[in-house]
């Protein structure tokens, strides 16, 4: 329903935002030739562009060198955004997912004393759910936040291990099955807990990470088992993937991993 009602992308506006994008990742001036280069776009169609922003104040031209870099005019949408809360930024992306895939989602905050906190959650209308706390705690290592955890900090085995004994399973799937899902995650970006960490719950998660690499945010999708089949759980699970990336760029100011259209 969400998908008829949204209208189609208009190419020229992407283009706009993928260059201020290239723009705020890189961080240093650039020059309109390697703007359309990196962004894949041909060098008259990102000229215009360009100059365009650069007349409405949202990138500065330095007329000597010939380059653009990001303006102050930026300042004006990002004001409202300086010192929200993280939960309130997030709630429009993880409410679509909600609805979009009729499950329940948790937003856990990843501490530095290895703990899962529950800041908030996000729920599509009319499903049957099961009920967290809030403020809930969890180990980090815990069920499929903990795997994705695991592989983005890189842990190797041993460190593994350590931090899959720490954990209260009701259902433990075995450190050598949990060690292939982390194993898993390091290529994917998610992870799935079936019914492991708790019995009748089916989860998937993936986690966002700051600009040095520590993870921050946990994403989770909480559902009873068999209300959704191993491919609706694997759209949830893509959609997770791909909303941890926009917090880490959005939140996180972490460089996106292509800047290229497909």
């Amino acid at each position: 329903m969400r998908d008829e009602q949204t209208p189609k992308p208009v190419p020229a506006v992407q283009n706009a935002t993928m260059i201020l994008r290239l723009l705020a990742t890189r961080g240093t001036a650039m020059g309109a030739t390697q703007i359309a280069r990196e962004a894949g776009l041909n060098v008259s169609s990102a000229f215009n562009i360009l100059r365009t922003l650069a007349h409405d104040g949202l990138l500065s031209f330095d007329p000597e060198t010939k380059t653009y870099r990001i303006g102050m005019g930026m300042m004006e949408f990002a004001t409202p955004l300086l010192g929200a809360n993280p939960a309130d930024l997030i709630r429009p992306l993880a409410n679509a997912i909600a609805q979009d895939h009729q499950v329940m989602i948790a937003l856990w905050q990843i501490t530095g004393t290895r703990r899962l906190v529950l800041i908030d959650h996000f729920t599509a209308p009319r499903i049957v759910q099961a009920v967290i706390a809030p403020n809930s705690r969890l180990p980090v290592f815990a069920g499929a936040v903990g795997r994705v955890y695991a592989a983005r900090r890189g842990l190797d085995e041993g460190q593994t291990r350590k931090g899959y004994d720490g954990v209260r399973w009701q259902d433990p799937p075995g450190f050598d099955a949990y060690w292939q899902d982390v194993l898993a995650a390091r290529e994917t970006g998610q992870a799935r807990d079936r019914g492991q960490l708790f019995r009748g719950l089916d989860i998937v998660a993936a986690v966002a990470c700051d600009r040095a690499d520590t993870p921050r945010l946990g994403l989770s999708s909480i559902t009873i088992s068999g209300q959704h089949d191993d491919d609706s759980l694997a759209h949830v699970a893509a959609a997770l993937s791909e909303a941890a990336g926009q917090i880490e760029r959005g939140l996180f100011c972490r460089a996106a991993p292509s800047l290229q259209q497909t």
